[in-house]
């Protein structure tokens, strides 16, 4: 049977297109900036921000939007240039994860369980759920994250590569990675309901490091990871519809996981982004 007659494979296919291009987008410049560990950590708070809405009772896509937009400009605030660094990052990491399963308790014993898988579809996705409203807001939100990033893509570019001559020329740059982070955060909160927080880092880092590798073009690295994405979103989603016992996350991350690895294999790594300053 076609695949597209099944209206829970339109939506995921919708939702997970424009999820995954925001991903691959937002994930080219977190590597970039070597800022992954910032991902991890936002993985986290996706977590605990999504059970804290529903030990509170409230729709848990506001806790989760709420709490990695708030903690990505906390953490930018606390670096250096609005860039997140290992000590912000570590400073809210080791209790954040602590705090996820203190409302995780609190919502299985106060909330009569009324929605008990609610905890496994935030730690493991559940795009193969979402409702036709649900799908359409994702693509939405994810629109206007790539349309974000497109607009900062040249002056974050610039302070990316060099961020002394950028402040130097009156580049914003701490208004860029404070902005930036938020981006990362949004990017976080929308690609959770895909992949869920544990595999949420796979997203955003496997396809843009793959890229990385490919390239050493910025522009073209950077359209690269965001085909990458959705390439790997799309064979993942048509590998768990064929192979039902396979969890859609489980098979986005498996592909993602094995382009990246052959592109480890057979590409030596860059020594620099060429031509980078010249193009931003």
């Amino acid at each position: 049977m076609n695949a597209f007659t099944h209206p829970y494979f339109v939506h995921a296919l919708l939702a997970g297109t424009a999820i995954a291009l925001a991903a691959g987008l937002v994930g080219y410049f977190l590597v970039l900036r070597a800022q992954v560990f910032t991902g991890d950590a936002l993985s986290h708070v996706a977590f605990t921000g999504a059970l804290a809405a529903l030990a509170l009772g409230y729709d848990l896509r506001l806790g989760l939007f709420a709490a990695t937009v708030v903690i990505a400009v906390v953490i930018g605030a606390m670096g250096r240039r609005g860039r997140a660094d290992d000590i912000a990052i570590g400073s809210v990491f080791s209790w954040i994860l602590g705090l996820g399963v203190f409302f995780l308790t609190l919502y299985t014993t106060s909330r009569n369980t009324a929605n008990g898988t609610a905890g496994v579809n935030v730690l493991f996705g559940s795009i193969f759920g979402l409702s036709t409203g649900q799908a359409r807001l994702a693509a939405v939100v994810a629109a206007v994250i790539c349309l974000a990033v497109l607009a900062m893509a040249r002056p974050l570019l610039f302070a990316s590569l060099d961020e002394a001559v950028a402040a130097a020329r009156r580049v914003p740059v701490r208004l860029l990675g404070l902005a930036f982070l938020i981006l990362v955060g949004a990017c976080a909160a929308e690609a959770t309901q895909a992949v869920g927080s544990l595999l949420l880092l796979g997203l955003l880092a496997a396809p843009a490091g793959a890229a990385h590798r490919l390239t050493d073009r910025p522009y073209h690295a950077l359209a690269l990871s965001a085909g990458l994405a959705v390439a790997e979103m799309w064979a993942g989603l048509a590998l768990s519809y064929a192979v039902p016992q396979l969890p859609p996350s489980f098979a986005i991350m498996a592909v993602a996981t094995a382009v990246y690895a052959m592109a480890l294999v057979t590409v030596r790594p860059h020594s620099r982004v060429r031509t980078g300053l010249a193009e931003a």
